[in-house]
């Protein structure tokens, strides 16, 4: 068991943590509120959660120290992330430095990831993704990368979003984490369309549809080709939800992500207009495909499903 001290500080009603000797001379002058303790009480997955003094539980993250930034730097970007709060990202409260360790501390989120509900091997955790929580969960991320892409002060491209990036929190919402990593990790790479993250979005709704994560789609040929025959949509449902699912509104988020995943940037439509199609609210965009690549690790399930395309269209009327 380990032991971190950490300062809070609070400042506009945002909280952060900085742990650093070498600055707490300088944050003392500052609106320090409190200083305590917690415990590393567990760890998975690079990962640990920890238990403050007053029973909070938080989850704190070890990123590498390859860094270009000194320590100022890095604590005024952490800052600027922390400020970034909206219902469907993981609150960054702040960060720890010990030398060369660099730790994010985050809020928990009581069930994992969406790749270990959804992926994972526990029928009984399985079974908390009904048709209703994963059409809410797609939402929910789409919501979150609008803030990011749309929103926000700070403009972030989340560059990985996945299900091991996307936490869930005791009732099942879908939160994004590591969202700032391209701030904190990549420097030189900041130009990136906010429409290549929606790409993605839209595998991560298919994997979401079917249950079924998008490298098995790459590696089983079966499933390839069944995808290349079948023109029946309703076929790639997971099969854990039975019939219990609703067909038009399936129907709708594989049509959406389907434009989400087009090779053309053009024809994807931005987040915010995503959220509006899933919802309901704005009739679905006529998907128009263009040529694909397989030049990606996306790519080749995006021109997979891509073929589904028609059939997922005729599907709706």
């Amino acid at each position: 068991m380990f032991i971190f001290r950490y300062l809070l500080i609070k400042r506009s009603k945002i909280h952060y943590f900085m742990i650093c000797d070498s600055l707490i001379e300088e944050l003392f002058s500052q609106n320090i509120v409190v200083l305590k303790d917690f415990d590393i009480v567990t760890k998975a997955g690079g990962v640990d959660k920890g238990v403050l003094s007053d029973g909070t539980q938080i989850a704190v993250k070890q990123l590498s120290a390859k860094s270009k930034q000194g320590n100022r730097e890095f604590v005024n970007e952490i800052g600027m992330i922390s400020a970034l709060q909206h219902p469907n990202l993981v609150r960054l409260y702040g960060c720890c430095i010990e030398g060369k360790q660099l730790l994010l501390v985050y809020e928990y989120m009581e069930n994992n990831s969406l790749a270990h509900v959804l992926f994972g091997t526990n029928e009984i955790e399985a079974t908390k993704l009904d048709w209703r929580t994963r059409q809410r969960i797609c939402i929910n991320i789409a919501k979150g990368l609008v803030f990011l892409h749309e929103e926000s002060t700070i403009k972030i491209v989340h560059r990985d979003i996945k299900g091991t990036n996307i936490l869930l929190d005791k009732d099942m919402n879908a939160k994004i984490s590591d969202f700032g990593m391209a701030k904190l990790d990549d420097e030189d790479n900041t130009h990136i369309d906010t429409r290549v993250a929606g790409t993605i979005f839209g595998v991560v709704a298919l994997e979401i549809v079917s249950g079924m994560n998008n490298v098995k789609f790459r590696r089983d040929e079966n499933f390839v080709l069944y995808l290349q025959k079948n023109g029946d949509i309703m076929e790639m449902v997971d099969p854990r939800l039975g019939s219990a699912f609703n067909k038009k509104e399936v129907v709708r988020m594989v049509n959406v992500a389907l434009l989400c995943t087009n090779q053309s940037p053009a024809l994807r439509p931005t987040m915010s207009t995503v959220v509006s199609m899933l919802e309901g609210k704005t009739d679905v965009e006529e998907l128009v495909m263009v040529p694909s690549t397989l030049s990606d690790q996306s790519g080749y399930s995006m021109a997979l499903f891509n073929k589904f395309a028609q059939a997922s269209f005729n599907g709706s009327s």
